[in-house]
């Protein structure tokens, strides 16, 4: 075999990463199976650039840590809302505000009143009509052009509290291709347009609008950072902030363009610059265009933002907005509170789509259909397990689990607390195992198989799969246990086997020995049988031995079905019968009753 050296792997000559020779003393050279190399993939990458690092040598926010909720701002009804094939109807809009009111959001951007009289109508309804509880903060968005800041400090008047957010864009490919612009002449848009804001809101609002600014350098993301910091300035010199008078800089990713690492970069050196800056609420604004808004947010947070501006699951332009579900539950399942209830999360999804008119794939964190399911056998068992381990360890404790740390294999949450039932968390197809199969029946039946009952029983649904294939539900998985372990003693369409209980009574002789009596039905014909042995169950292998069956005892187990006087047994019997060892259950109020049955149900199957 002929070994490969990694210059045989580099891209294109000149390529980035290909630095120095691969002849450098001390460093060996790697070997590789040549038929599994990349290969170019021909795609045009010469046409795009690669994204511009900072240098913070003692950057600190790799060592912090996230220990409490950012202050948060939905921008569904402004940017979630403009990014809709078909946006929200001025019903659709006020149920989706509503929701977040409930959620507890307490700013919410409420739309573009100056891009048309629908987002102003919407603002003027929810403060005329009373909606917006006095510790919500609307924030309306504007471009920075007078006659458009006037209409929409306009559809402010009478609220309690309210911010105006303006915004310009500052990257070079703006500056040069659609605005045409210098430096200094975007600087001037930001200042003056700040300048415009507070003028209407003296103007126009009353002393009962505690009355707020917002800033964004659009395209933060693509913006000289000390280009960027220069516009912030300028605009925090006409807006003076100082204490009791914040101004939120606002620095949008608009398209997201680098790693996190590098965004957060953007965000420490920013924080680190700003002057006035503990007057300032840093604000990060994600898109989601490389697939990584929710790390991005989490980053800046670490390294030195305050708030978070996002939509509910990631709705918006493209790719979407940061999701503000997923960010938050990321802090709910770390044992920080989001400050914003989702214990409801379904009725969050399904209010999101009605509104939205679209969907929330199934796959979707914390939220999606699917998302606390397994069908994977080992991961249906290991849960089951989980589950177990948590009743015990509670019980250890004289706890409920809801009160010990949570610790369950493949679940990072308790569905319980987002309004999950646990009916679907194990759900059986073909790929399941007896984990997933035993769960279903304990949680939906109280029945807790032996593990080699359990694997005879997940054999049977595995045929079934494999014939039928997709899902079994729940229902059908009880169907067909019932249909191989319990035939009905009352339903005449549902018996089968030889043997049918109707009573037993068991007496201890002087000896110890035991003595059972048994009416029974066999082969259709009422009999009684009796037998003696160190036990019920070995007594009745005795009784059966009669009517010419062989059975021996291999193992047993019991438990109780619940609490209570009225409580129900479930006994589990493996026996060998004949050439064959199947196991049988039996559930009754009397223990005894529920061991015979067990025995009957095993002894039935042989002679299906």
């Amino acid at each position: 075999m002929t070994a490969v050296s990694s210059a045989d792997s580099a891209g294109p000559a000149g390529s980035a990463g290909t630095t120095g020779s691969t002849e450098s003393v001390g460093r060996p050279t790697p070997v590789t199976n040549a038929t599994h190399l990349q290969k170019p993939s021909g795609m045009p990458v010469h046409k795009y650039a690669g994204y511009e690092a900072v240098e913070i040598p003692d950057r600190t926010w790799p060592d912090n840590r996230i220990t409490r909720a950012p202050r948060w701002l939905s921008t569904d009804l402004r940017d979630g809302n403009q990014a809709l094939i078909d946006p929200m109807s001025p019903a659709r809009k006020r149920e989706m505000f509503d929701l977040l009111v409930r959620m507890g959001y307490k700013e919410i951007e409420v739309g573009f009143p100056s891009s048309g009289e629908t987002d102003f109508a919407f603002v003027r309804s929810i403060i005329e009509e009373g909606a917006i509880p006095e510790d919500v903060t609307i924030s309306v968005l504007t471009q920075a052009r007078e006659e458009l800041i006037e209409r929409s400090v306009e559809s402010l008047r009478g609220a309690h509290r309210a911010t105006v957010h303006l915004y310009n864009a500052t990257a070079p490919t703006f500056r040069r291709v659609v605005f045409r612009g210098s430096k200094e002449q975007v600087k001037q848009i930001a200042v003056d347009g700040t300048r415009l804001v507070m003028e209407y809101a003296d103007k126009i609002l009353g002393d009962e609008t505690i009355f707020g600014y917002q800033y964004s350098p659009e395209i933060f993301t693509d913006t000289e950072l000390d280009f960027a910091l220069e516009v912030c300035e300028a605009v925090c010199d006409v807006w003076q902030p100082e204490a009791g008078r914040e101004i939120i800089l606002n620095l949008p990713a608009t398209v997201e363009r680098s790693t996190p690492s590098t965004h957060a970069d953007r965000f420490e050196w920013m924080s680190r610059n700003l002057s006035r800056r503990e007057h300032v609420c840093l604000s990060v604004h994600p898109h989601n265009d490389r697939g990584t808004a929710v790390a991005a947010a989490e980053l800046a947070i670490m390294a030195g933002a305050d708030r978070i501006e996002g939509c509910l699951f990631g709705q918006g332009e493209r790719t979407g907005n940061v999701d503000l579900v997923t960010l938050g539950m990321n802090l709910f399942s770390q044992g920080i509170d989001p400050q914003i209830d989702f214990s409801q999360i379904d009725e969050v999804r399904r209010t999101s789509e009605y509104c939205n008119q679209m969907e929330i794939h199934p796959r979707h964190p914390y939220a999606g259909d699917l998302v606390y399911t397994a069908f994977s056998g080992s991961h249906q068992d290991a849960i089951k397990k989980g589950f177990d381990a948590m009743e015990a360890d509670a019980a250890a404790r004289g706890r409920t689990v809801d009160e010990i740390e949570w610790a369950v294999p493949y679940l990072p949450i308790d569905p319980k607390d987002v309004g999950r039932s646990y009916e679907a968390v194990i759900r059986v197809n073909s790929q399941s195992g007896k984990g997933g199969i035993s769960y279903v029946l304990k949680n939906d039946h109280k029945l807790d198989l032996p593990r080699r009952m359990q694997i005879e029983f997940s054999r049977i649904i595995q045929a079934k799969t494999d014939a039928e294939g997709g899902e079994v539900t729940p229902a059908q998985i009880w169907s067909a246990f019932r249909d191989e372990y319990l035939p009905s003693p009352d339903d005449a369409a549902a018996r089968w086997g030889r043997v049918q209980i109707r009573s037993g009574q068991s007496t201890t002789g002087g000896d110890g020995r035991d003595t059972i009596t048994v009416e029974a039905t066999v082969d259709g014909v009422d009999t009684v049988l009796t037998g003696t042995g160190n036990g019920p169950i070995s007594a009745f292998f005795q009784a059966l031995q009669a009517i010419g069956i062989d059975a021996r005892l291999l193992d047993y187990t019991e438990h109780t079905m619940s609490e209570g006087a009225s409580a129900q047994a479930a006994s589990y019997i493996e026996c060998a019968i004949d050439d064959k060892v199947l196991w049988g259950i039996g559930i009754d109020a009397n223990t005894t009753r529920a061991s015979l049955k067990a025995v009957v149900s095993a002894v039935n199957r042989a002679a299906r």
